[in-house]
């Protein structure tokens, strides 16, 4: 459940900062959840690998729901690399906005012109 509330605020967070530079905002609200899911997948993964090397039986007894400390640290480290990615974008989004707006008028003049 904890998760859900996790991906809407991740939708949420990636589809202002697309707003704020006038970018496709459900393009990066999906960016969002798939580098919130991916993690978790791969955490998961890692865990579970982890877990059948150690301690094989330890596999079948693996309970799925429910707040565990593997289960916390996973949504920690998740909302973490959400929120890099989303700090990665938005110094990329900075550096190619124009520094300087260009007027209608001045549009096809020379130097020499203005």
């Amino acid at each position: 459940m904890l998760s859900i509330f996790i991906l809407i605020g991740a939708y949420r967070y990636y589809a202002q900062l697309a707003e704020r530079f006038g970018k496709t905002k459900w393009q990066y609200g999906v960016l969002a959840i798939g580098i919130y899911l991916g993690t978790q997948v791969v955490l998961g993964m890692g865990y579970g690998v982890y877990l059948g090397i150690t301690d094989p039986e330890s596999v079948d007894n693996v309970n799925y729901t429910g707040f565990s400390g593997v289960n916390i640290v996973g949504w920690l480290i998740s909302i973490v690399a959400v929120w890099g990615v989303y700090k990665f974008l938005e110094n990329k989004f900075i550096k190619e906005r124009p520094a300087k707006t260009i007027e209608i008028e001045e549009i096809g003049k020379t130097i020499d012109q203005q």
